[in-house]
């Protein structure tokens, strides 16, 4: 082996551990902007709850922080936020997944290369945008089937936050079908099924943790969605199940809170983080008993 050959093989090797030092760094600054979050939401928190008793937050059902007379019971606010996102899963669970079978069972090459632009399409529109859709449309809409409805209602918020992720949910859904091997279809072709029973009986449930992991950070996106519900639902924390009625969900309240008026370092500027931290407790719950689903029935093919 000549003097150049070994510069070259070391100037490579140099070279490849500098690239393992550079991803090293990245997934670094993954963890520790994730352990600063954390960090800041646990030190903010328990400056409010020194001041809050924490059963009292987690079982009060009034939310008034801002008012003369104060209450800091998080019900009201997990109401909403539950609300919105159980209304959403009523529409974009059977639609997503719905789609999803469409386009990997059923649609021929050219329709899926026209369909898939246009989920990724709505994947793309701004959230403020989805806000004001349901606040000039789907409001009036639902005001002239139930006179009774509020211009601020939750069913309004569920509805938009719902379209907002169909696209998730198929596009997910559709990478989990397709990875199901052909052999199972053709063998339940060869037993006779048809193709509806080959998708709904042997494709689905051979991509079924998928298909839930696909659920799963769907309604984590609806938990944490923001500007849409704002704009759709109102800002009345409230206990009720009555989608026409107005709202506030935890995302909204630490909007509201957050635009400026509150001084920083108060117990009312400090509720944001309390409440910031039970959302975080929810979302990574959820993905927690996502990845125990995944592992517990992933099926793996040879």
């Amino acid at each position: 082996m000549t003097p150049l050959d070994l510069g070259h093989r070391a100037s490579r090797r140099w070279g490849e551990r500098l690239i393992a030092l550079l991803l090293f760094g990245c997934g670094i600054i993954s963890v520790l902007t994730t352990v600063g979050i954390v960090v800041v939401l646990v030190t903010e928190s328990a400056g409010f709850f020194r001041e809050i008793p924490i059963a009292e937050f987690l079982t009060g059902t009034r939310w008034s922080p801002m008012y003369s007379e104060q209450h800091f019971g998080i019900l009201p606010l997990l109401n909403g936020t539950l609300l919105i996102a159980a209304g959403s899963m009523l529409i974009a669970l059977p639609v997503g997944l719905t789609s999803a079978i469409y386009l990997s069972e059923y649609a021929s090459p050219k329709v899926r290369a026209a369909i898939k632009p246009i989920l990724e399409i709505l994947a793309g529109i701004p959230t403020v945008v989805y806000g004001y859709f349901a606040l000039t449309f789907i409001t009036p809409l639902l005001r002239t089937a139930f006179p009774g409805t509020g211009i601020f209602n939750a069913a309004s918020g569920a509805i938009v936050v719902g379209i907002m992720i169909i696209p998730m949910i198929a596009s997910l859904s559709e990478d989990a079908l397709n990875a199901v091997p052909l052999s199972l279809r053709e063998a339940a072709y060869g037993l006779g099924a048809t193709q509806f029973e080959v998708s709904t009986r042997v494709v689905v449930p051979a991509a079924l943790s998928g298909i839930v992991a696909s659920f799963i950070l769907a309604i984590s996106r609806a938990i944490g969605e923001t500007m849409a519900v704002t704009l759709a639902a109102g800002a009345t924390p409230k206990m009720t199940l009555n989608f026409l009625e107005s709202i506030q969900t935890m995302t909204a309240y630490i909007v509201q809170v957050s635009l400026g008026e509150t001084p920083h370092g108060t117990l009312e500027y400090r509720t944001i983080f309390a409440v910031g931290l039970v959302l975080f407790f929810i979302t990574l719950a959820m993905n927690l008993l996502g990845q125990q689903f995944t592992r517990r029935f992933r099926e793996v093919y040879e």
